[in-house]
C-alpha cells in the first residue's frame, strides 16, 4: 500500500524524470514526503512563477517535460505565467497543483479554484485526479499529451485527500515513444516545390531538437544554397556563422529580411508555426493574400491552415523531416544572387551601430559573441535590451539560446538558473532589462542555495524602455508609468552571497566579466546605461522626433 504522493513520484522515476521544481505547499505533503526518499532533486524556488519558468526552460533545454509543483490558489496563480510561455513556445512541462479535499468542492472553500476553466485555454491539457488507483494511468497520459504534435503543458490537480489516501496500485511503464514516419512521398513533394521557385525562402523552428538536426539543416541548405531564416528567438538552430543563415524573422527583425519574405515566392516553414512575430503584426504577408507558394511542415495537423492557408501540408516530425531533405539531390536553380544577397544583408546587419553614452549595449554584446565559448548559454526575457542580443549575438551550437516567444518579462533569469543547473559546466549568461530582473531576482536565493552560478547582465536605463519606445510613437512627450527607481544591483547580489559589479564605461566590460566568471558564483554586472540609448535602431530623441511627426 502506497500514498498517493508516492505512486505520483514513484511515476515520475519511471518516465524518467531527475528534477522537479516546487514551492512547498501542504495541500501536496504526501508528495513532498515521497520526494524525501526518492533520487529526483527538488528544486525549492521562491516564487511559483519562478519555479514554473524553471520548469519551462528544463524542457526546452532537454526535450523532457519539465515538471513543477506548486500548491492550491495562488500558487496556481502564480505559476500560471510559465505555463503561458510553455504554451506559447510549445515546449512539454507538466504542472501539479495542490487541491481542496473533493468533499469540500464547490463551497469556494479556502484556496479553491475550478483549474479546467482557470488553465484551459493555456494549457494542452487540464484535469484533476479524482481516483487514486489511477494515478499511473492520469501521468503516463500526462507525458504523453505533453510530447505529442505540438508540445505544450499539461495541468494536474491533485485533492489533497486523493493524495495522502492509500492504495495497492501496479504502476505503469514509461509512455512508449511514437515511431516518426516521413514518407519519399512528402519528400518529393516539398523538393518538387522548392525546384519550381525563383526565391525561395527556408524557415526552421520549434522547440523539439537536437545536434544532428543542425548538422543536417546546415547539409540540405548548402547544397540546395537556401537562404535560411528562423523565427522569433530560434536563432540556435543553425550556425549564424553558416554562409546560409540569413537573420530571424521576429520582433525587432532586419527590415531587408522582412522584405524578403515579401518577396518571396516560396516559403517553406519546418517545424515553427505561422504568425504575427514573423509577419510584423501581418503586414508582411497578409493571411489573406499570401502571394506565395506556403509549404509547411509540423509535427501536429490542427496547426496547419490555423493562420495561413498551406499549398502543400506535411505532417512530420520536424527532425525526421530535415534528416530527410539533407540527403536529398539539389535541383538546378538560379538563387544563387539572392542566398548570396540576403547572407550579405545578414553580415551588414550584425555590424554593431552606435548608440548614445558611455555604456554601449551594441559593443558588450559583441565582445560577449566574440569572448564566450560556443557553448555558452544566453538567456532572456522581454524588453528593448533583448534586441540588441538578438541582432549582435551569433550563436554557434543548438541548445545555446533560452528566450521565451511569449514575451514574458522576467523568465531570463529563472531560465538561467536552472540552466545553470542542469549544465554545471557550461558559461550561462543572461541578459535582463531592469524591469526584468526585478520581476524574479528573488531567484538569486534558489540560485545560491543550489550552487548555480549564471552571471546576469542588468541593463539599467532606469525606464521601461519597450513601452517608453511605444508611448513616444504614439503620445510624443508624453511619458507615463514607464520610470523606475531601481536598486543597486551589484550590491544586491552581494546581499544575496553573490559577486556584484557595476560598469560605467563599455572599456571596464570585459574585465568585470572575467571577475564575475572567475568567483565561481551567481554575479550581476549592472550596465549603466544612457536612457537615451532606448533601442537598438533608434534613440529615445529619434523616436519621440517620428512619433511627433505622425501627429502633424
Amino acid at each position: 500500500m502506497r500514498h498517493g504522493g508516492q505512486i505520483l513520484i514513484d511515476q515520475l522515476k519511471i518516465h524518467g524524470a531527475r528534477r522537479v521544481f516546487s514551492v512547498p505547499g501542504e495541500s501536496f505533503l504526501a508528495a513532498l514526503d515521497a520526494l524525501h526518499d526518492s533520487a529526483i532533486e527538488n528544486i525549492v524556488c521562491r516564487h511559483e512563477g519562478g519555479a514554473a519558468m524553471m520548469a519551462e526552460a528544463h524542457g526546452k533545454l532537454t526535450g523532457q517535460p519539465g515538471i513543477c509543483f506548486v500548491t492550491r490558489g495562488p500558487g496556481a496563480t502564480n505559476a500560471s505565467a510559465g505555463v503561458h510561455v510553455a504554451k506559447q513556445d510549445s515546449t512539454p512541462m507538466i504542472l501539479f497543483v495542490g487541491q481542496i479535499d473533493r468533499s469540500h468542492r464547490d463551497r469556494e472553500a479556502f484556496q479553491e479554484v475550478d483549474y479546467r476553466a482557470m488553465f484551459g485555454t493555456v494549457a494542452k491539457w487540464v484535469t484533476e485526479i479524482d481516483q487514486i488507483e489511477r494515478l499511473p494511468e492520469y501521468i503516463s497520459r500526462a507525458f504523453h499529451v505533453a510530447m505529442s504534435g505540438r508540445p505544450g503543458p499539461v495541468v494536474l490537480a491533485l485533492p489533497e485527500d486523493m493524495l495522502s489516501a492509500r492504495a495497492d496500485v501496479a504502476d505503469l511503464p514509461a509512455a512508449a515513444p511514437i515511431l516518426p514516419a516521413v514518407s519519399p512521398a512528402q519528400v518529393e513533394a516539398l523538393t518538387a516545390a522548392l525546384a519550381r521557385a525563383e526565391r525561395p525562402l527556408l524557415m526552421v523552428g520549434g522547440t523539439l531538437w537536437d545536434e544532428k538536426a543542425s548538422d543536417d539543416l546546415a547539409q540540405f541548405a548548402q547544397a540546395w544554397n537556401l537562404p535560411v531564416a528562423v523565427p522569433f528567438r530560434r536563432q540556435c538552430h543553425l550556425d549564424n556563422r553558416h554562409p546560409n543563415y540569413v537573420g530571424d524573422l521576429g520582433i525587432g527583425m532586419n527590415p531587408k529580411l522582412g522584405a524578403r519574405l515579401q518577396q518571396a515566392d516560396c516559403l517553406v516553414m519546418i517545424g515553427g508555426r505561422l504568425g504575427d512575430s514573423m509577419t510584423r503584426g501581418y503586414e508582411l504577408m497578409d493571411p489573406a493574400a499570401p502571394t506565395k507558394t506556403i509549404v509547411h511542415v509540423y509535427p501536429d495537423a490542427s496547426e496547419l491552415g490555423r493562420v495561413y492557408r498551406p499549398d502543400l501540408g506535411i505532417v512530420a516530425p520536424t527532425c525526421d523531416m530535415i534528416a530527410a531533405l539533407a540527403h536529398t539531390k539539389p535541383a538546378n536553380n538560379g538563387w544563387d544572387g539572392w542566398t548570396a544577397t540576403a547572407r550579405a544583408e545578414y553580415e551588414a546587419w550584425v555590424q554593431p551601430k552606435e548608440t548614445p553614452g558611455n555604456v554601449k549595449m551594441e559593443q558588450v554584446i559583441h565582445w560577449l559573441s566574440e569572448n564566450l565559448p560556443d557553448n555558452a548559454i544566453l538567456t532572456n526575457g522581454a524588453g528593448n535590451y533583448a534586441a540588441f542580443l538578438h541582432r549582435y549575438f551569433v550563436y554557434k551550437k543548438p541548445f545555446t539560446q533560452l528566450a521565451p516567444t511569449s514575451g514574458s518579462m522576467g523568465y531570463g533569469f529563472p531560465a538561467a538558473v536552472s540552466a545553470a543547473i542542469e549544465h554545471r559546466d557550461r558559461p550561462v549568461v543572461c541578459l535582463a532589462g531592469d524591469g526584468c530582473f526585478q520581476m524574479t531576482l528573488n531567484e538569486m536565493s534558489t540560485a545560491r542555495q543550489y550552487n548555480a552560478a549564471p552571471i546576469v547582465v542588468v541593463a539599467n536605463n532606469g525606464q521601461y524602455g519597450t513601452i517608453r519606445m511605444h508611448q513616444e510613437r504614439h503620445y510624443p512627450e508624453r511619458p507615463s508609468g514607464t520610470a523606475l527607481a531601481n536598486p543597486d544591483f551589484a550590491a544586491l547580489a552581494r546581499a544575496y552571497g553573490g559577486y556584484g559589479e557595476t560598469v560605467h564605461s563599455t572599456a571596464e566590460f570585459g574585465a568585470a566579466f572575467a571577475r564575475a566568471r572567475a568567483s565561481g558564483t551567481l554575479a550581476v554586472i549592472e550596465l549603466r546605461l544612457d536612457p537615451e540609448a532606448l533601442s537598438s535602431g533608434a534613440t529615445l530623441s529619434q523616436v519621440r522626433a517620428q512619433g511627433l511627426a505622425a501627429r502633424n
